[in-house]
C-alpha cells in the first residue's frame, strides 16, 4: 500500500497577502517558483501510481517545477469556491460579517454569479478524489498537487473527519505532506515538509 502525498502550490501574490483565491488563477511569485523547485528532491525517489493536479495554473506549474511528470488535471482538486469572498481577506470579511468562519459558514455566491461553496460541498469533491486515490494506492504512492483549503478538507476526509475539521491542518505554500497508514488506519506521517 502506497502513501498519499499532498503538495500545496507555491506562493502567489494573494496567498502571501491572505486573499481568498479560487477561480482567479494567479501565477506563482518568484519565491513561489523557488518553493516549487525545492520540492523536487522530496519527490524524486518516489514512483507514483497516480499523479493528479488541480486544473489551475499555479498547481500545474508547481508540479512542473517540482519535476513531476505525467500529471492528470482533476477538476475536483480545484480550490474551494469563495464566491463573493474571492480576492478578499478574512479580516476584511469580518468588517461586514463579524464571526464569519469559512469552516462553518462557507462562502456565498458572488455578485456576478461566481459560485460559493459550503464545507460539505468541498467535502463531496474531496471524497470523489479520495475514491480515485483509494483505487490507486495498492499500486504505489499517489501525489496530489492542489490548494490549501481543498487539501485540508481532503486530509480531514481521509482521516474520517468532517470537512470542517480541515481547520485543524494549517498548510503552508510550497510544502509536501504525507498521509500514510498505521495498523490499517490512515494517519498523518509528515506535515508541511520543506526541502
Amino acid at each position: 500500500m502506497g502513501d498519499l502525498l499532498l503538495v500545496r502550490h507555491g506562493e502567489t501574490e494573494w496567498s502571501r497577502s491572505g486573499q481568498h483565491t479560487s477561480f482567479t488563477d494567479l501565477p506563482l511569485t518568484p519565491r513561489g517558483e523557488k518553493q516549487a523547485e525545492s520540492l523536487a528532491p522530496l519527490l524524486a525517489d518516489r514512483s507514483f501510481a497516480l499523479v493528479l493536479t488541480s486544473p489551475l495554473g499555479r498547481a500545474v506549474r508547481t508540479a512542473e517545477l517540482a519535476g513531476v511528470a505525467g500529471a492528470e488535471r482533476d477538476a475536483d482538486l480545484h480550490e474551494w469556491y469563495y464566491g463573493a469572498y474571492e480576492g478578499i481577506t478574512t479580516e476584511d470579511i469580518h468588517r461586514t460579517r463579524p464571526g464569519w468562519d469559512l469552516w462553518t459558514d462557507g462562502s456565498p455566491t458572488g455578485p456576478d454569479g461566481e459560485p460559493g461553496e459550503s464545507p460539505q460541498q468541498v467535502g463531496v469533491r474531496a471524497d470523489r478524489v479520495l475514491s480515485r486515490v483509494t483505487d490507486a494506492l495498492p499500486g504505489g504512492d499517489v501525489l496530489l498537487v492542489a490548494h490549501g483549503h481543498l487539501l485540508r478538507v481532503l486530509t480531514a476526509r481521509r482521516l474520517g473527519l468532517s470537512p470542517a475539521e480541515g481547520r485543524l491542518f494549517r498548510l503552508e505554500t510550497g510544502t509536501v505532506c504525507r498521509l500514510s497508514t498505521e495498523h490499517g488506519r490512515p494517519v498523518v506521517a509528515e506535515w508541511n515538509t520543506r526541502a
